[in-house]
């Protein structure tokens, strides 16, 4: 058993919750009596399933709760530490200057989880935003290889429900080669069980996840929704505009 850190709040900080989590374990399909497929964990290696249910007859369905669509609400400053001109927005917005301002440098969201973006129409880097505060560019930004500051467009991520997030996540694209069932935070997938530093493709089937580039939370992240693409993301290139490699090390359920 390895232990892993759960960050609860704001990303620039708040509590921290130890929590026990088992080692990933690589899902081979088996056929069972009744000709349906069933995951086993010590079953030898064949070919991979790509939406295998999680017991035997019965299928994950992929839902969104209705309580989850309750009011969003953020509230965006022109400057660091929640200084300047100020909006808020309850849906999205595709273009900021359009709404007066320049470019937003602080954060405040009141409910619900969003999704910024460096660029107009929800395009270049993501940037994950859970309830709390965000004085600075480095409170949301993922410790990014390279700064940018800007953030021109944003929008609510509906779908995220921590409690019931459900991933797949393939060694190949096309949901091809070996894959494994993700339904916890993994601050390192290679310490968790996953053999290889990038992920081929997923699958979300509920809820939504943010993937980072390096361990920690760190780097690139990569917002997965199971309302976008219909959850299907067969290749990395599906990942954002900004995705250059489909180096994922590690992944957590976004907060809602």
């Amino acid at each position: 058993m390895r232990s892993a850190e759960l960050v609860a709040g704001s990303r620039g900080g708040g509590n921290r919750v130890q929590r026990e989590l088992a080692p990933l374990a690589l899902v081979a399909p088996v056929t069972v009596p009744n000709g349906r497929r069933a995951r086993a964990e010590s079953e030898p290696w064949t070919r991979t399933s790509r939406r295998a249910p999680p017991t035997v007859g019965i299928k994950l369905k992929r839902q969104v709760l209705p309580e989850l669509y309750a009011r969003q609400a953020v509230t965006v400053f022109e400057q660091e530490h929640f200084q300047g001109k100020c909006l808020e927005f309850t849906s999205e917005c595709c273009n900021i200057e359009e709404c007066g301002l320049d470019n937003i440098r602080s954060i405040r969201v009141e409910s619900g989880a969003w999704v910024g973006f460096e660029h107009h129409d929800f395009q270049g880097q993501q940037f994950v935003l859970e309830r709390g505060e965000y004085p600075h560019w480095d409170a949301y930004s993922g410790s990014l290889s390279y700064h940018v500051e800007r953030f021109m467009s944003l929008r609510p991520i509906y779908c995220a429900s921590h409690q019931s997030s459900r991933m797949m996540i393939f060694e190949r694209e096309n949901f091809m080669g070996r894959s494994v069932e993700l339904c916890d935070d993994y601050p390192s997938l290679q310490a968790m069980g996953w053999m290889w530093p990038e992920v081929g493709s997923m699958h979300v089937q509920c809820g939504a996840f943010v993937c980072y580039q390096h361990p920690g939370y760190r780097g690139q992240q990569y917002i997965m929704e199971c309302e976008r693409h219909s959850g299907d993301y067969q290749h990395w290139k599906n990942w954002g505009s900004h995705c250059q490699t489909p180096q994922i090390q590690s992944i957590r359920r976004i907060q809602h």
